[in-house]
C-alpha cells in the first residue's frame, strides 16, 4: 500500500473487519472478534502474542493481515497503533508495557524499537519536502520553531543549532509569556517549524494556524498525515514515532532535525567557519573548555 492509502485504511480498519467477517475462516474469526473487543491491546501484541492469547498459530494471524490487504502483521499492526495513538492516556500506555519483564529486555526493545522508527523513517519520508524545506529555512526573514511539551526538546535542539548557522531563529518558549504574543509580528516572509507528536499538543496547533493566517510558511515534524499541524503545513516531514511505552520515540525526529541542519549549514558554510573562528578565540581567551 501507499502511504496515503495507509492512512486511510487505519480509519477504516474497524468497519473493514466488520464487512469481511462472514468471509474469513474459523481461526480467523477469533482473531478479528478479538481485535474488535481489544484492538488497543492488540496494537502492542507481536503476532506470536497475539495467536497464543486467540488460541490460533502465528501464520493464522499473518493470513488474517493478508485477508484485510495488508502485506503482513507488522502494517496491520501500525494501522491499529495509527487508530489509538492519539487516544491513549499516559496510564493505558503504561498498562500497555507488561511485556517489559526485565531491564535487559527493555534496553533491547527500546533500542530495536527507535532503530525500526527510523528505517521505517527513511524509506518513507518525502525527499522533496525535505529539499524545499531547506531552501525555505535559507531564504526566510525570521524562523519560529514550536513544539511543546515532550516535543520542545526537539524543538530547543533544532533551535539551538539553525540559530547558530542563520542567527535569525526564535524558540516558542511557554515561560517567556504568551507563545501568541511571540509571534504576533509574523508574516508571509517568515518560516514555522512545527514539531508535533502524540498526544498532539492543541496550544501547538493554535499557534500554527494563527501563523497560517498571517501567510507564514509551515513546515511540520510530525508522525502522521492526520496530525492536526500536517493538514495545514506546506511541507510536511513524516516521522516514524511508534510507542515503545509510554514514552514516545523522538530519536527519528532528532534524526530529521540533524538533517535539516546540516542540510541547511552546508548551503551556509562559508558564514559557518568564519563564525565558528571567532568562537574558537572566544573559548580560548575565558577558558570555556579544558
Amino acid at each position: 500500500m501507499d502511504e496515503t492509502k495507509e492512512m486511510r485504511d487505519s480509519k477504516q480498519l474497524i468497519s473493514s473487519i466488520q464487512s469481511q467477517f462472514a468471509r474469513l475462516s474459523k481461526g480467523q474469526k477469533l482473531i478479528a472478534q478479538y481485535i474488535l473487543k481489544n484492538y488497543d491491546k492488540v496494537a502492542f501484541m507481536t503476532a506470536c502474542k497475539l495467536g497464543e492469547t486467540v488460541g490460533v498459530s502465528e501464520s493464522t494471524v499473518v493470513r488474517f493481515a493478508n485477508a484485510l490487504g495488508y502485506s503482513g502483521y507488522p502494517k496491520l499492526q501500525a494501522a491499529l497503533q495509527e487508530l489509538i495513538k492519539n487516544k491513549l492516556t499516559t496510564v493505558q500506555r503504561v498498562e500497555m508495557a507488561h511485556e517489559y519483564s526485565d531491564d535487559c529486555t527493555i534496553l533491547n526493545k527500546v533500542l530495536k524499537s527507535d532503530i525500526d522508527n527510523i528505517r521505517s523513517t527513511l524509506e518513507e519520508v518525502n525527499e522533496k519536502a525535505f529539499e524545499e524545506s531547506s531552501n525555505k529555512l535559507l531564504k526566510a526573514r525570521k524562523i519560529y520553531i514550536v513544539g511543546m511539551r515532550s516535543s520542545f526538546a526537539v524543538a530547543q535542539y533544532l533551535g539551538f543549532y539553525l540559530d547558530i548557522i542563520l542567527d535569525n531563529v526564535h524558540i516558542i518558549r511557554m515561560d517567556m509569556g504568551d507563545a501568541f504574543e511571540q509571534v504576533v509580528r509574523i508574516n508571509e516572509e517568515d518560516v514555522v517549524i512545527a514539531i508535533s507528536f502524540p498526544r498532539y499538543s492543541k496550544k501547538s496547533f493554535e499557534i500554527v494556524s494563527y501563523a497560517k493566517r498571517k501567510g507564514a510558511h509551515i513546515i511540520s515534524i510530525t508522525d502522521s498525515l492526520f496530525a492536526p499541524v500536517a493538514s495545514i503545513s506546506d511541507n510536511t516531514l513524516l516521522v516514524k514515532s511508534n510507542m515503545a511505552s509510554f514514552v514516545d520515540s523522538l530519536v527519528p525526529a532528532l534524526s530529521v532535525a540533524n538533517a535539516l541542519i546540516i542540510s541547511v549549514g552546508m548551503k551556509e558554510k562559508e558564514d559557518i567557519k568564519e563564525y565558528f573562528d571567532d568562537l574558537e578565540q572566544i573559548w580560548k581567551e575565558y577558558s570555556v573548555y579544558e
